[in-house]
């Protein structure tokens, strides 16, 4: 479809009227006939002696923090509680990030240096003002100062509430990769939804079970946001596409919905590099309807307003129902539209050919939730731009960038295609012309296959048809990579292996996720981020940004001081963690026992089933025994936090067995003291940075072959905790780092799991031959001794009949693994050098080398020094 438009037009504007409504004026300062910046406006040397930084010794912060208690707040030292200070406090630390913000934006746009822009659905960034005084090396005087002023500073820090913008492992990466990013002095923003509930808050309910309750997280003014009335774009909805020939079309009628963007700072650590991210709420192009109202019809005077707000009012509605789908459509839709529009806005204010738009635009697709992103932006440049479709396909797979995080078939996103030709018509029209020529290409190179055309094509044919998110991402992109070398190789050889005989293998490549060292070394474990900088003779600045310098910790490793001193810090991060539980949910902790812990999403993959049915064997086990016998066990602690997503009925099956088991095993005179069992609500990166430090062994126990990579497993191994897991994933990259006699695997390989399934569906064992011990467990199950054993037939059942993530298969491995733990954990010097080892070959797996990856050989974009 090759378009015969002038090729001297492209580039200009149409005539017909643009899409934003207000934006954001340009950074980059006028220049006279010498080259020389021309001051704006007014009078320049009153300008410049105004412009200062902010000061940050002690007397200027609290005088700033006074400042915004009156100011801002409204208040006085009368009436002033730990929120208010709370909120002064992060008002005055955000006075520095915005400096910081401006200079290092007016200096990216002085460069007209190349951008990244990184899309997620979720960014899970936990607390601010903690880690903001950390990067800015600010919190001694922080603490002095509001000490000072009669608070203190741990106390203030607890009245912040975690933003509610992600639910687990993806968005908690795109926050890191902000953070390195800045860190690394990197030009990236990343783009996401401001949404005003997020994931939901976790109730238990006195059955077990878990509750939703919204999660009101903007109950009380965000102090680091910036509101930019001025970033406005309009997005359509529905209406119809009228084809002009030459591949454009016009799209209009529908409705409009207005994006308004809000700005929060990201700043680097050591660095005065301070990067965006910029979130999109939803607003309704016209208001409240007053004709409508005066008639009597409130719904309808309400209606437009409504349903505007509605696309970013909660994370990942529930798409069982069509509204539901619906609704996520609009999500995905919406956020894209309007970074495309802020990211075109700002590359045509460098006044270059549109041509060279990947020269200084790179975007990253965090998973398929962005991929609207592809066809928004062949629509800008064939529809708005006037380019020729052939030119608009070569910058648009120039442009992007995929990465995939699963290789489970079921996880791959797909939208119906009625669905999406009645919200998206004119994406619909180019996604099946996209296809077309794809899949000319196809068959020109594979005469006559029509088994490979039907898995390539971006449409799965079925009632209703559906599109194929993963399969446009990867044809749209200039390259695809996994998160970890075990599942690159996975999405190379099996999702994605058409495509790899079609491009070639150099399209397709791995960057293993990463963790920054600054919030899960430094802000969660400061008295080991201490010890390391005693240890090594570092500034934390050192390590904190070369990971790899940890390495140094070998050479200490059998100084019996630092040993103690190793362990005296473990033991002090249970006694944290303890006491958090006592005061919020009123449970005591032995915390001299073995402290075992399991932090994730729910998922029948990430097998917390496993573990519980793993827990409920060694609590028979222990009543089994004789009292004499129970002298010899190590007591254990274990702890589970996750929550289980609205419709996933299994999942939340799962949490109400760990809840019941609890209730009776803590209680029982005869194990209460050697097996405890606690899971945790409302998880979050709050609730993580106390649970992780603790942990002596953590379990990451994925069926060989689904988990993409995971960080958890990085964050608990960097706090000296050890790993027991499948070899899966990144669990892989860790062992080959610290040394497999450091780490307990367990379990059935990847190549293995296929087979295992077939013979259980086709040659099934029954479960008390194959394996009597777990048959066991699921009988004391169902029997009722943990509650109603009806309840759980259909946990149960996943198992005895279908067993799809080979519980059976892999139980009695795993048990094995967990009397080595036991076993290893009673030599308390041997599992302290493994403690240290593991912290210390942990290097390779700092976002910060991750990000650097992506940067050097993905975007092409450059570090650049913020003076």
């Amino acid at each position: 479809m090759t378009s015969t438009i002038d090729p001297s037009t492209i580039g200009k504007p149409p005539q017909r009227a643009r899409r934003h409504v207000r934006t954001l004026t340009n950074f980059l300062p006028e220049t006279d006939e010498t080259g020389k910046e021309k001051w704006p406006r007014g009078d320049e040397t009153v300008w410049k002696a105004a412009i200062r930084g902010v000061d940050t010794d002690v007397p200027s912060i609290t005088k700033s923090v006074v400042n915004h208690v009156q100011t801002s707040l409204a208040r006085q030292a009368y009436n002033l509680d730990d929120l208010g200070a709370y909120q002064a406090a992060a008002m005055s630390v955000r006075d520095d990030l915005i400096v910081n913000w401006n200079e290092t934006q007016q200096h990216h746009s002085r460069k007209s240096q190349k951008r990244a822009y990184y899309l997620s659905l979720e960014f899970l960034m936990g607390r601010t003002l903690d880690n903001a005084l950390l990067n800015l090396g600010l919190k001694d005087k922080y603490a002095t100062g509001m000490n000072q002023l009669g608070f203190n500073l741990e106390d203030i820090l607890e009245q912040e509430r975690d933003a509610a913008l992600g639910n687990g492992g993806l968005g908690r990466l795109a926050a890191c990769y902000l953070d390195s990013s800045a860190s690394q002095e990197l030009p990236v923003w990343g783009y996401g939804l401001r949404y005003k509930y997020g994931i939901f808050q976790q109730l238990i309910s006195p059955d077990g079970g878990q509750l939703e309750a919204p999660d009101p997280w903007l109950e009380h003014d965000n102090p680091w946001e910036l509101p930019r009335l001025d970033v406005i774009f309009d997005v359509r909805f529905y209406g119809h596409s009228e084809r002009l020939g030459n591949g454009r079309a016009i799209w209009s009628g529908g409705q409009e919905v207005l994006a308004m963007a809000y700005d929060v700072m990201i700043p680097g650590y050591d660095t005065k590099s301070t990067n965006n991210l910029r979130l999109w709420e939803s607003k309704p192009k016209r208001g409240f309807d007053l004709n409508s109202f005066n008639a009597g019809d409130y719904e309808r005077a309400v209606e437009s307003s409504n349903s505007a707000a509605a696309i970013t009012s909660v994370l990942y509605p529930n798409d069982h129902t069509g509204f539901g789908k619906e609704l996520r459509l609009k999500q995905q839709y919406f956020w894209t539209a309007a970074s495309l529009a802020d990211i075109m806005r700002r590359f045509k204010n460098l006044d270059k050919p549109i041509t060279e738009f990947p020269d200084y635009v790179a975007i990253q697709l965090n998973d398929t939730h962005p991929t609207l992103a592809i066809p928004e932006l062949m629509r800008m440049l064939v529809d708005e731009e006037e380019v020729p479709w052939d030119t608009a396909w070569q910058i648009v797979t120039n442009t992007f960038f995929f990465t995939n995080h699963t290789v489970l078939p079921e996880a791959l996103e797909k939208w119906p295609v009625p669905l999406m030709t009645t919200l998206l018509p004119r994406h619909m029209q180019i996604i099946f012309d996209i296809n077309l020529i794809f899949l000319q290409a196809v068959d020109k190179k594979f005469p006559g296959d029509r088994e490979k055309l039907a898995k390539m094509s971006l449409i799965e044919e079925g009632f209703p048809q559906s599109v194929r998110m993963a399969n446009l991402a990867c044809i749209g992109s200039r390259r695809v990579n996994g998160v970890a070398e075990l599942h690159s190789e996975l999405v190379r050889t099996t999702i994605l292996k058409d495509f790899v005989d079609f491009y070639g293998v150099s399209k397709f490549s791995n960057v293993t996720n990463g963790i920054t060292p600054r919030r899960w070394l430094d802000q969660c474990n400061p008295s080991l981020s201490n010890l390391i900088s005693e240890t090594l003779k570092l500034p934390k600045a050192v390590f904190l940004k070369d990971l790899y310098k940890l390495d140094g910790l070998l050479e200490h490793i059998d100084d019996p001081t630092f040993q103690k001193k190793w362990a005296a810090i473990k033991q002090s991060n249970k006694e944290r963690l303890a006491h958090h539980i006592e005061t919020t949910l009123g449970f005591r902790i032995n915390t001299h026992a073995m402290f075992d812990v399991q932090i994730k999403r729910l998922h029948e993959y990430k097998r917390q089933t496993l573990n519980i049915m793993g827990v409920i064997h060694r609590y028979l086990t222990l009543k089994d025994m004789t009292p004499q016998e129970r002298t010899k066990v190590n007591p254990k602690v274990v702890f589970f936090a996750g929550k289980a997503a609205p419709g996933y009925y299994v999942a939340k099956l799962t949490i109400r067995l760990i809840v019941n088991v609890a209730r009776i095993i803590n209680i029982d005179p005869d194990t209460k003291d050697l097996l405890t069992l606690y899971f945790l609500p409302d998880y979050s990166v709050s609730l993580a940075e106390v649970l992780i430090p603790a942990s002596d062994i953590s379990q990451h126990i994925s069926t060989a072959g689904t988990e993409a990579s995971g960080t958890s497993n990085m964050k608990f191994c960097l706090n000296g905790g050890l790993l027991l897991g499948t070899v899966d994933g990144a669990n892989i990259e860790i062992a080959e780092e610290v040394g497999e006699s450091n780490v307990f695997f367990f379990g059935h390989l990847t190549p293995a799991v296929e087979d295992l399934r077939y013979q259980h569906t086709y040659h099934a064992v029954p479960i008390e031959e194959k394996c009597p011990a777990l048959a066991r467990v699921l009988d004391e199950v169902a029997a009722g001794r943990f509650g109603d054993g009806s309840v759980y037939e259909p946990l149960l059942n996943t198992i005895r009949q279908i067993d799809y993530y080979l519980l059976t298969e892999d139980f009695d491995s795993y048990i094995q693994a967990l009397r080595m733990v036991d076993d290893a954990y009673k030599d308390r010097v041997e599992w302290i050098k493994k403690s240290i080892r593991t912290t210390a070959k942990m290097g390779k797996f700092s976002s910060d080398r991750a990000i650097q990856d992506y940067a050097q050989e993905y975007w092409n974009i450059e570090s650049t020094k913020i003076e």
